[in-house]
């Protein structure tokens, strides 16, 4: 009898435990979930990747809502101070339009907007083999090497380095890489970023004689001043350097004889006892 009472109890009292737990089960599911707000403002991101000097248009932006407490400094809510400008850099999907990103309204968009102020691009025709193999894209960075002869004569030739660490802009009509990174891009025009001194060399040097780039490491920013080179200094064949003449005396001017050291006169020892004397022979003239 005892233990029937027990089980009696252990059983109410698991059913009054399922009662109360599937109450407030039901009472959590019926209550209104309260979000916690989180103050918000809107920015302007790019929809698609762009490249460098493209123009932006409507379709390539979109506003989203940005967490408030961390929005870009600079950050810009409204499109339309954005369209029809161009980009001085490129932007990736879903990145926020900033300022320095942008071209001003009136620069435009393409290539000249890219240029920084006192600087010039300049583009010179190549080939496979002055474009080293097609691996001179737009943002690598190059040395200019010059073959040109002072005069017709073809032992006056000479090649020198005249430019160092030249950033490319752009590599045929295209001022962005190629998709496939590090593609070779086989093109017949590079425009150079060089100031109006350097212009100024690497115009002379494309019209006079050749030119070839030579591809450096953009870490590398090191410009060591080289000599040049002729076709005798690269063969071994220069002559020998002349001796310089030996200057001769100016008119007027005496010359300078060497002293000639007097004979030392002839002596005598002369004995008189337990003395001595030396006696000096002189000789008649």
């Amino acid at each position: 009898m005892a233990r029937i009472r027990i089980l009696m109890v252990l059983v109410l009292a698991l059913t009054a435990g399922g009662v109360l737990a599937l109450g407030t089960y039901n009472y959590i599911q019926r209550s209104p979930v309260q979000a916690a707000s989180l103050p918000t403002k809107q920015v302007v991101v790019a929809a698609a990747d762009m490249d460098i000097g493209a123009e932006v248009r409507r379709e390539d932006l979109r506003v989203i809502e940005w967490p408030a407490n961390s929005i870009p400094a600079n950050a810009i809510s409204n499109p339309e101070e954005i369209v029809g400008r161009g980009l001085v850099m490129p932007v990736i999907q879903n990145e926020p339009i900033l300022p320095m990103k942008l071209a001003s309204k009136e620069a435009g968009a393409g290539l000249p907007p890219v240029i920084p102020p006192g600087q010039r691009a300049v583009s010179v025709r190549v080939n496979e083999v002055i474009g080293v193999a097609g691996y001179v894209t737009p943002g690598t960075r190059v040395d200019v090497v010059a073959t040109v002869s002072p005069t017709q004569n073809q032992q006056d030739m000479t090649s020198k380095v005249i430019l160092t660490d030249v950033a490319v802009l752009a590599a045929g009509t295209k001022i962005e890489r190629d998709a496939e990174k590090d593609k070779p891009v086989a093109v017949n025009v590079v425009t150079l970023l060089v100031s109006p001194d350097e212009s100024e060399r690497l115009t002379l040097a494309a019209n006079e004689g050749k030119i070839q780039l030579a591809l450096r490491n953009p870490l590398d920013k090191e410009s060591p001043k080289t000599l040049g080179i002729k076709p005798s200094a690269l063969l071994g064949t220069a002559p020998p350097a002349r001796p310089l003449p030996r200057a001769l005396p100016s008119k007027g001017a005496p010359e300078k004889v060497a002293a000639v050291a007097a004979p030392e006169p002839t002596t005598v020892e002369i004995i008189r006892g337990d003395k001595r004397a030396h006696e000096v022979v002189r000789q008649e003239q």
